[in-house]
């Protein structure tokens, strides 16, 4: 069992209760001591406080509130917690037994640096994640660590990958509540705390197990509160990587960031994303092409991202399938729309 500094484990949790019970065994099952978990219960309407309040019978530290957003029940979580390291968890995740032992060792002796895992997504089953090698998987200054990240805009910085020491939180701030109904609040957060650092460790024997496909998800959200806070995310998070370093380098990744909410939210919200060109094109440009399956590819080819995007959400509307698609663009494409 490590012994060493004591680690916060902080989860808020709204509606949680087909998974929280399995992401607290993982954390509970920790060969790290001391240990401190906090749950912060976000308002949930289902059975979560139920089985909270049978947690809190071992130890774990549970918090009720009223529906306010993973933002606040984070910032409420770390203001009642103790520990000189502090790691945000989602109450859907799972964490390898030695997560936090492997981050602690990857920062050990290296002051105001932050540990990250590896990370892979699963759906029924932990066994489904195979850990792939990612070019993020790096130790670096904090800029150029999220340079890298973000040259494919592909960046992943999911709660649990991250052991960050008290005092950079206490420097930088906590959550920006305003996030909280966007599918990426935290990579202002992140982007605010890595560029803040004096680096990222990288700790290969830590795994986060990032459980994918939920109903409701934040990562699913497209309304236009969801695509509003990813706006300003994005805006401010790319933003604090160029008050760390503002060269060529940066400015690249950061448009490439802003690129992929064109992509993304292509023909919905044009005034947000009117303004994403715009800043686009402040930055100098991006070199980034469109992300999407292989029918969204090869149309991507033939008429343009735009076009293609198109028919690409009218099939996950619809589920058509490849020939209908095929059958809608000859029969609905505007002959205006070239490829780009």
């Amino acid at each position: 069992m490590s012994v060493g500094p004591n680690v916060s484990v902080l989860i808020p949790c709204h509606n949680a209760a087909p998974h929280i019970a399995a992401t607290l065994e993982s954390v509970l099952a920790q060969s790290w001591q001391p240990l401190e978990v906090i749950v912060v219960d976000d308002g949930s309407t289902d059975a979560s406080a139920s089985m909270l309040s049978q947690y809190a019978r071992r130890g774990v530290g549970v918090i009720q509130q009223e529906n306010s957003g993973a933002g606040a029940a984070r910032n409420r979580a770390f203001a009642a917690c103790s520990g000189q390291l502090v790691l945000f968890l989602d109450a859907d995740d799972l964490i390898n037994r030695d997560h936090i032992s492997s981050l602690h060792a990857a920062i050990a002796g290296a002051p105001g640096c932050i540990a990250m895992s590896q990370w892979d997504r699963f759906h029924v089953s932990p066994d489904e994640a195979a850990f792939p090698h990612r070019q993020s998987y790096c130790d670096a200054l904090g800029a150029v660590w999220l340079a890298q990240d973000w040259m494919h805009a592909r960046s992943m910085t999911q709660c649990g990958m991250f052991l960050i020491p008290r005092a950079i939180l206490v420097s930088v701030g906590g959550w920006d509540e305003r996030l909280s109904l966007g599918p990426i609040d935290d990579f202002e957060f992140y982007a605010r705390v890595v560029a803040s650092s004096a680096g990222v460790r990288h700790a290969p024997s830590a795994r986060l197990y990032y459980r994918s496909g939920l109903n409701g998800s934040l990562s699913g959200r497209r309304s236009r509160k969801a695509a509003e806070a990813a706006f300003l995310s994005l805006m401010l998070g790319t933003q604090h990587l160029l008050d760390a370093e503002d060269s060529l380098r940066t400015r690249r990744a950061c448009a490439n960031v802003l690129q992929n909410f064109e992509y993304t939210y292509y023909p919905a919200h044009a005034d947000l994303r009117a303004k994403i060109r715009a800043r686009v094109a402040e930055l100098g440009g991006s070199d980034l092409a469109p992300d999407g399956p292989p029918d969204f590819q090869t149309l991507r080819q033939i008429v343009g991202w735009r076009a293609a995007r198109r028919v690409q959400h009218l099939a996950e509307s619809l589920g058509l399938n490849r020939a209908a698609r095929k059958t809608y663009l000859a029969s609905r494409l505007d002959p205006r729309e070239r490829p780009t």
